[in-house]
């Protein structure tokens, strides 16, 4: 998962981007609030880890901007050396999912972080064997169906069409989507992504007649809609 993390204490930012690197999520770090919401006008991120007191823009402001700009649902967690019941429940009024108090725990964070994941995004930690409507994932075997026929796939393909059925309706950036599909450390050409959206879109015959439609979200990246068909 896609993780953007707000501290300026360097020391506990780097701890916290090596704790959830080594269980796989990729962390994406900023030790001033301007320079996080700089990037949440550009980027789509899984998750938001914020400290509370951060000299030019603290995480509760950019915890007020999310709620009332980006998402109501995009998960929060606070970390704050703040240990005062009234300091916990301000953070969670303030629209905070979760609340963790300085010194940081490594097992507990990961244990928070993969918590908040779970319930946000219960169809990519479900089974192996993911439907949506008349399409089925079968993740273990890359294999994807429409209507119970299989629909011919390249590994690229089926991993694009996954990430966009499983963020279904949120608009992903290009960023997010090249990292979830083609890794951080790889460069591709931006055409080379526009293909295989293009080819996703034709082979699984993303239209509204199938319920869906993948539109692209200019100077952003792509969103699939689920297509009302009353």
């Amino acid at each position: 998962m896609r993780i953007a993390i707000l501290d300026d204490d360097q020391n506990l930012l780097d701890l916290t981007v090596a704790t959830l690197t080594d269980v796989g999520h990729i962390c994406h770090p900023f030790s001033s609030g301007k320079a996080m919401l700089h990037q949440l006008h550009r980027e789509s991120y899984d998750l938001l880890i914020l400290d509370w007191q951060v000299p030019d823009l603290s995480g509760t402001e950019i915890l007020h901007w999310v709620r009332e700009k980006l998402s109501t649902t995009l998960p929060v967690l606070f970390m704050t050396s703040r240990s005062g019941e009234d300091d916990i429940v301000a953070g969670l009024a303030a629209g905070a999912d979760d609340y963790m108090i300085k010194p940081i725990r490594r097992a507990e964070l990961i244990a928070r972080v993969n918590a908040l994941l779970r319930r946000a995004y219960p169809s990519q930690t479900a089974n192996e064997i993911i439907t949506f409507g008349h399409y089925e994932f079968d993740v273990r075997a890359s294999r994807a169906k429409l209507h119970g026929n299989p629909i011919e796939l390249t590994q690229k393909e089926f991993d694009l069409a996954l990430v966009l059925f499983q963020n279904l309706g949120r608009p992903l950036s290009r960023a997010y989507i090249l990292e979830a599909v083609w890794s951080r450390d790889i460069e591709i050409p931006s055409r080379t992504m526009d293909t295989h959206i293009s080819r996703v879109r034709s082979k699984l015959d993303l239209r509204p007649e199938n319920g869906y439609r993948l539109a692209p979200v200019y100077s952003y990246g792509y969103r699939l809609e689920q297509i009302s068909k009353d």
